[in-house]
């Protein structure tokens, strides 16, 4: 365990091992913030994505044009992740975490303001900016402050609005711009805010950088220029492909490969200077990386998969967006309390064991969604259920890996940790939605179609056993 001290060093738990009423204390605390705000960014990527036609009616511009105010957001996310762990040492958590809270807030407020489909568009860049810093610094604070014996459970709770956004995103966006307007998908988030806010000036152990002591980290200005806009046409190009359903145009295929180069070019850069933006070594982690590995298209065919089921109870089943909403939220509340049980589990478990079940259970879900989805009249409960199966998977797998692979990493090398954690599911997610939205545009719609596409999202979960059996093979205990 490690808790902070002013310096924003670690220091060493008590030679019982156990976590004391103070570390606990300061465990939930930390807890208490990071979950109020990262629900508040999970939330308002999934309102946003349901009122999207809304707002298109609203402003009075194409689909393709508001798309853009999704596109923007993860730009802006894409930009900002890589400086998270710089900026976490620069100025400590507390202030970066603070910080990115008032960017959220300031973006949601001006979003809500919107004249026009541009200045949306700008609005919500501010909110990526604020959003992109959340998960990563509030990861970093969790995990500093957890007793490492029982880092399972303190992941279990950092992994609460996993269970919170998928359920209640799609429901309040639909309920909201059914019954009221497209400005409160936005309003919503400023008491949430200025509560976080609150509680993070209060809660929050300090940790400004020690500045007696060495010299303050430098930015890695090279790195950053590099892999930020790397990142940002990456992101860029795929979501463009998946809009068209096309990889191979001139519009998608260009910026994704200089997105594609700077990234390579970061690799090489990190891989041999001193400081790097984002130290990379973690990667001759063999625990790391193979969780890495796991992440990677697990994280890729979940995330990538969110986009068939409203998309299939609407066109396929002709249902409100506020029911399409309600159909989802079995599914999250599975991910979320299989994850509850499975990431205190693994505190005791056998990593490999866990989370190879979890990847092979959720490839059977999302198997079973190919077949339920392609075939013509059958009842809602068994799609349902069937992706419900695909949520225990899910659950199994995302946080008991993250906890397994950070487990042993010592307290100055958490950040980069959280951070490369976050760029990695960002960018596979942004690959799964792609890949599949060109599935589906290539396939066509109707039943075969989604039964084509949920079979490639299957295959993706399945591959990821691989690298999950290369896990710890043994339990802490």
């Amino acid at each position: 365990m490690s808790t902070l001290r002013p310096s924003g060093t670690a220091r060493p738990a008590s030679p019982a091992g156990g976590a004391g009423p103070t570390a606990s204390t300061a465990l939930y605390r930390v807890v208490a913030v990071v979950v109020l705000g990262t629900t508040m960014a999970v939330l308002d990527m999934t309102i946003v994505n349901v009122a999207l036609r809304h707002l298109s009616t609203s402003f009075g511009a194409p689909l393709e044009t508001i798309q853009w105010t999704a596109t923007a957001y993860t730009l802006a996310l894409a930009a900002v992740i890589p400086a998270a762990a710089w900026a976490m040492g620069r100025i400590g958590a507390k202030r970066t975490y603070v910080l990115a809270l008032v960017l959220f807030t300031l973006g949601s407020l001006l979003a809500a303001c919107a004249w026009d489909a541009g200045s949306l568009i700008a609005f919500r860049a501010v909110q990526g900016l604020g959003g992109g810093l959340l998960q990563p610094v509030g990861m970093a604070m969790g995990m500093r402050v957890a007793d490492r014996a029982r880092l399972g459970r303190a992941m279990a709770l950092l992994g609460l609005p996993i269970l919170v956004g998928p359920v209640a995103g799609p429901v309040l966006g639909g309920w909201l711009v059914d019954a009221a307007s497209w400005h409160w998908i936005f309003l919503i988030n400023l008491p949430v805010g200025a509560v976080a806010l609150f509680l993070a000036a209060r809660l929050l152990p300090g940790d400004a950088p020690d500045t007696r002591g060495p010299a303050l980290p430098r930015l890695d200005v090279p790195g950053l220029l590099t892999l930020s806009p790397g990142l940002a046409l990456l992101l860029y190009g795929l979501a463009r492909g998946g809009e068209r359903g096309d990889l191979t145009g001139p519009g998608v295929l260009a910026p994704t490969l200089a997105g594609a180069v700077l990234v390579a070019a970061f690799v090489r850069r990190a891989l041999t200077v001193r400081a790097p933006l984002l130290d990379l070594r973690l990667l001759r982690d063999r625990t790391f990386a193979a969780g890495i590995g796991t992440l990677a298209p697990f994280t890729c065919g979940y995330f990538g998969s969110m986009l068939l089921g409203p998309m299939f109870w609407q066109q396929e089943r002709g249902l409100s967006a506020t029911a399409a909403g309600l159909l989802g939220a079995p599914v999250g509340l599975v991910v979320g309390a299989t994850m509850q049980i499975a990431a205190r589990r693994i505190d005791r478990a056998v990593p490999r064991r866990l989370v190879a079940a979890g990847c092979a259970t959720g490839a059977l879900g999302m198997a079973l969604l190919a077949w339920q989805t392609g075939t013509a009249g059958v009842p809602a409960w068994r799609i349902v259920g069937a992706a419900m199966v695909m949520g225990v998977g899910a659950g199994m797998t995302l946080m008991p890996t993250m906890t397994t692979v950070t487990r042993a990493l010592p307290a100055d090398r958490l950040a980069a940790a959280s951070t490369a954690l976050s760029i990695n599911s960002q960018l596979a997610a942004s690959v799964g939605t792609a890949l599949l939205s060109v599935v589906l545009g290539a396939a066509g719609p109707g039943p075969a179609g989604f039964r084509l596409t949920y079979t490639v999202a299957a295959a993706l979960l399945a591959l990821a056993v691989l690298p999950a059996l290369r896990l710890p093979a043994r339990s802490r205990t």
